[in-house]
Parts: C-alpha cells; sequence; structure tokens
C-alpha cells in the first residue's frame, strides 16, 4: 500500500527562510496527520522483474510492517511533491511585489556617476577607517547612486561590524534616508518587501541582493519622549507590536539591538559613524544593548537568540547586564512569532557554531521553548546525553564550517537522531513504521504554528526513518532503499553519525562502495524472535510471469487460495 505522509496546517506564507515580522502570529490549530490510501495498489516497479530469485526466497521474510513501509518509500517522491506543492499554494499569498522573471539590466553610469568614487584617503588626510577596497562593488554603486540624489546613505550592521573585526561579511545592508518608493524610483532594477515596513531590494548580477532600508525609529522611545520622559509603571507592556515609523540616522541606530550593530559607514568620507559606543566594545569583545537591556529584550525576546548568536559566531562575551536581562527575558519567548523564534534557531545552526550555542541556550534555559524535545533528553540523559547530543551538534557544525551546503532537512534531523535513538522505533495507528512520537509531534507543530515547510518536515522524517535501515538496524530490499530519492542525503547524515559516535563503520563503508551490508545480529535475532512469537509473518505470493492464454493469473491466485487453506 503506498502511504504519503499530509501535515495539514492553516495556509500561511512559507517563511523557514524568510524574516518574519515580530507582531505577526501564527494560528493556534493543531494540526493532523493523516495517511492517504489509493483505491488501488500501484503497479510494481520495471526492476522488480530483473531481482534474483534469492532476493525474492528474501522478500518471503519480510512482515506486514516492513512491506508498508517498502511502498511507503517508493512512493516518496509522491509525498514530497505533495508537499512541495501545498507549500507553494501557500505561498502565493505572500504580500510582496510580483518580480519579473528577467530583471532590467543595470543601466550604464552617467558621467557625474563614473566621477563618484569611494575614497582611500579621507579630507583629515588619514587612510580610510575600512579600505575601499574590501567593500562590495555593488553595494558602492547603491550608496554612491542615493548620494548622487541627494540622500544620505550609509552602509549598516553586521557589514560593518565584521569588517572591523577583519572578517568577510556575508552581506552588505544600506541604511538611507530615501523612502521605499524613492529607492525604488531611483533603481530600476528593485523591488519592495514586507508587509509593516517596506524595505527595497535592489538586484544585481548573479542573484546578489541589497538590501536598502529606510532610517526607522524606535517607537518605545517615541512614546517615552511624548509623556515627558515618566515611565508609566512596572507593569508596562514593552513588547514592539509595531515599528513602522521613519527616523534620523542617529534614531536607526539607537533602535537597534546591540551596540556592535549600530556602527554606520560613511562611504564618501571614509570614517565610522558610532552613536552607540559600538567601537568600544568590539575593542573589548563584548554584546551589549543599545540602552537599558531590561527594556530592550522585554521589547524583542527574540534578540536573546541573536546574541547567543553573535556570541557563539564572533567568539565574544555577553556583557554581564545584558546576560541577566536574557535569563530574565526568557519566559518571554512564547509571545514572540513562532515563526521568528524557528528562523533564529535555524540561523544557529547554518551558522556551523550550532554545538557552543545550543549549550548557551541550555544554560539560559530556553531550550524547553524553543526545542521540548532536545530539552527533555538531556534532562533525562544527564552528563551521557549532554555528551551524545553535542558530539552530533559538532561533527554537523564541521560540516557547515567546511563550506558543505546542507538543506534544512539535514540539519534539523542531525539535531533530533539522538532523541529518535533514544525512543526506539515505533509504529503508527496504520501499522507503517514511524519516528519517536514526540519527534512527530515537533515536526507537526513546525509546520502548523512557526510555518515549517512541510516539504522540511516530510524529509527529516524520512531521513531519520532511513538511519534505521543504513545502520543495519532493519531490513530492506537494496533495490528499493537506493533508489530512494533521499539516499544520498539519508547517507550524508549517516556519515556525520559515524564521525559523531564511531559505531557503524563497516556499514558506511559498504554503502559508500555501493554495496549492502548484512544486517546487523541484533536486529536478525530480533526478527527471529519476533516470528517465534506473537506476530505472525505474512508469506507474499510470488509472481508468474503471464502465458500466451493469459490464464497464468487466475491459476496463480487458485493455487494462492488453496494454499492458504
Amino acid at each position: 500500500m503506498n502511504s504519503q505522509l499530509e501535515l495539514s496546517a492553516h495556509p500561511e506564507e512559507d517563511s523557514a527562510s524568510k524574516p518574519v515580522a515580530a507582531d505577526e502570529q501564527a494560528p493556534t490549530e493543531i494540526p493532523s496527520i493523516q495517511v492517504a490510501t489509493p483505491a488501488e495498489p500501484p503497479p510494481a516497479p520495471a526492476y522488480a522483474d530483473a531481482e534474483d530469485e534469492d532476493d525474492e526466497e528474501d522478500d518471503d521474510e519480510i512482515d506486514s510492517a516492513e512491506s508498508g513501509l517498502d511502498d511507503a518509500v517508493l512512493g516518496a517522491e509522491a509525498a514530497l511533491a505533495a508537499a512541495e506543492a501545498e507549500d507553494a499554494a501557500e505561498a502565493r499569498g505572500e504580500d510582496v511585489e510580483d518580480v519579473p522573471i528577467v530583471l532590467e539590466p543595470e543601466p550604464e553610469p552617467t558621467p557625474d556617476e563614473r566621477a563618484l568614487h569611494a575614497p582611500h584617503v579621507r579630507p583629515t588626510g588619514e587612510p580610510a577607517e575600512i579600505d575601499p577596497d574590501e567593500l562590495d562593488p555593488d553595494a558602492l554603486k547603491v550608496v554612491l547612486r542615493l548620494h548622487q540624489h541627494g540622500h544620505q546613505a550609509y552602509m549598516v550592521g553586521g557589514c560593518v561590524r565584521d569588517l572591523l573585526l577583519g572578517r568577510k561579511p556575508k552581506d552588505f545592508d544600506i541604511a538611507t534616508s530615501a523612502t521605499p518608493n524613492e529607492v525604488r524610483g531611483i533603481f530600476r532594477n528593485c523591488r519592495l518587501i514586507g508587509r509593516r515596513f517596506r524595505l527595497a531590494h535592489v538586484y544585481f548580477k548573479g542573484g546578489k541582493i541589497i538590501e536598502v532600508s529606510t532610517f526607522r525609529a524606535n517607537p518605545t522611545e517615541l512614546e517615552h519622549a511624548a509623556h515627558g520622559g515618566e515611565d508609566e509603571g512596572d507593569g508596562e507592556d514593552l513588547l514592539i507590536t509595531h515599528d513602522n515609523v521613519f527616523g534620523t540616522a542617529q534614531q536607526d541606530a539607537r533602535r537597534r539591538d546591540f551596540t556592535i550593530n549600530g556602527l554606520f559607514y560613511d562611504v564618501a568620507e571614509g570614517r565610522v559613524i558610532d552613536y552607540v559606543r559600538g567601537r568600544r566594545d568590539l575593542d573589548e569583545r563584548f554584546i551589549r544593548t543599545i540602552g537599558d537591556p531590561e527594556v530592550r529584550m522585554r521589547e524583542d525576546p527574540v534578540r536573546i537568540l541573536r546574541a547567543v548568536r553573535f556570541a557563539a559566531k564572533l567568539e565574544l562575551d555577553i556583557e554581564s547586564r545584558t546576560y541577566a536581562a536574557m535569563e530574565g527575558a526568557v519566559e518571554d519567548l512564547p509571545r514572540c512569532a513562532p515563526a521568528r523564534l524557528l528562523e533564529e534557531t535555524f540561523r544557529l545552526i547554518r551558522g556551523g557554531v550550532s554545538a557552543p550555542a545550543l549549550k548557551l541556550l541550555d544554560a539560559l534555559d530556553a531550550l524547553k521553548i524553543l526545542l521540548p524535545p532536545v530539552n527533555a533528553y538531556l534532562k533525562q540523559h544527564g552528563k551521557e546525553g549532554e555528551k551524545t547530543f553535542y558530539a552530533f551538534a559538532e561533527s554537523l557544525d564541521r560540516r557547515v564550517s567546511a563550506g558543505e551546503a546542507l538543506d534544512d532537512a539535514i540539519l534539523l534531523a542531525m539535531l533530533l537522531i539522538p532523541i529518535s535513538r533514544s525512543t526506539g522505533p515505533e509504529e503508527s495507528q496504520e501499522g507503517r513504521p514511524s519516528v519517536s512520537q514526540v519527534v512527530e509531534d515537533l515536526l507537526a507543530g513546525f509546520v502548523q504554528s512557526a510555518r515549517l515547510p512541510r516539504r522540511i518536515a516530510e524529509r527529516c522524517r524520512m531521513l531519520l526513518l532511513a538511519q534505521r535501515t543504513l545502520s543495519g538496524e532493519r531490513r530492506r530490499r537494496s533495490a528499493a532503499f537506493k533508489r530512494h530519492p533521499l539516499f544520498s542525503e539519508a547517507l550524508t547524515v549517516f556519515e556525520m553519525t559515524v564521525e559523531a559516535t564511531g559505531e557503524n563503520r563497516e556499514q558506511l563503508e559498504a554503502w559508500k562502495a555501493g554495496e549492502v551490508p548484512p544486517p546487523r545480529a541484533a536486529a536478525a535475532e530480533g526478527e527471529e524472535s519476533d516470528a517465534g512469537g506473537q506476530r505472525k509473518r505474512r508469506r507474499r505470493r510470488r509472481r508468474r510471469r503471464p502465458s500466451a492464454n493469459g490464464s497464468s493469473g487466475e491459476s496463480a491466485g487458485s493455487s494462492s487460495e488453496s494454499g492458504d487453506a
């Protein structure tokens, strides 16, 4: 029977790879997992006729649950396609401008633009604080053109921070006094995104995007100033639910989360503009909030995850008052949009620093909110569980740091494998093999409330199931398993598992050599004990080639019925 996993959820946009606004809330309806059963069984794959008679004898030993999973795996392509179709259907409602398939080419620079450049020497005669050769040429083009049209424009945030630390920025963001519509009027290869606060994306060759934002002000500061600087009480709710207020460059710097992210770089002057004393904290290697840490963490508790990511990625220390505020704001994390929490959690894993970041989140007691099964596993298994879990995380970090591009399903599966291994295999009510129930619930919850794409959830689940076959814990038809659409990715996960545990190296080498390792002795003994116990095995009927008169099928059915009788 061909099984297909369907995780049903309220239609929302797919934002596992897009930032989500702080005030967006997800529905609370709990998804259901349904198994769709086709009216007729699918035809046998063409390669089945080429199997040896020995393979058919082995098939006779497969019980009904194993048979069901074999057919489910053969239908994996259909299941993944269905999940992707549902994700695509939900994404159609995204509130962004339509983008043509082929953007208009960037116009040739005017004579005045050719004269614009980033100086290597400041007007004072000193060298530029950041070498212009280290700046992205397309970002430089955007800044200089905004200057030409009379607007303020600076490189901001992470790119300035990373350059001052001697690191190569992942991307370059720009803040300007121009409104989003003005930016779009200047750059024809531009589109606006965002629901509450519009951002401009300027496109260049190779798919590069330069994000341009208009100076904003912190609404909390504006409201505080409107009340004459008086506090309304300690019980005031500071959670930011709207921040679509334009402001000045200084207000834009002060609204940012940490001092190291509040630095601007003036390309024309060749100097760093520091309204928040971020240079001092960079030199002292501290992460410090801009303003009162208690207030800033209560405004947006997701800043806890951002501070953890910067501390792990940049190897910085968190300033003591900021850390204390993070501990107090952990209880406010459930108030944030689940999609934002999930995206920030994925950023921790994608950065190649998941092990130190998750250790810090565990110390803050934030894992119970972000990854409840991981928190329960660490609490239940103590020191030995921590050693095992972080061995998997470190194995993942080594792959990411080496530059290997890993799908989000692989990243998530690597963190859930220790949990899946500790609980053992399970079966759903329909009789098909399943990962542990806590993992199933976590994936379903991510799909429903945090907008994890169904494609990623289904792929993660399949990768976890495949590990039992790769390790030899369960028997499979080798021909079907090697044709599984996720076989290559499952083998990558298995290889990282072997690196983390030191187990099953022989099985790994056999799979990589194109061979099929024999099942583990424990698995074989388990199957024999099941056969001798209360579990009854089902013998499959052998396919017979149809004869010329076409009566072979009926005779095969008759002989089988008589044999069963």
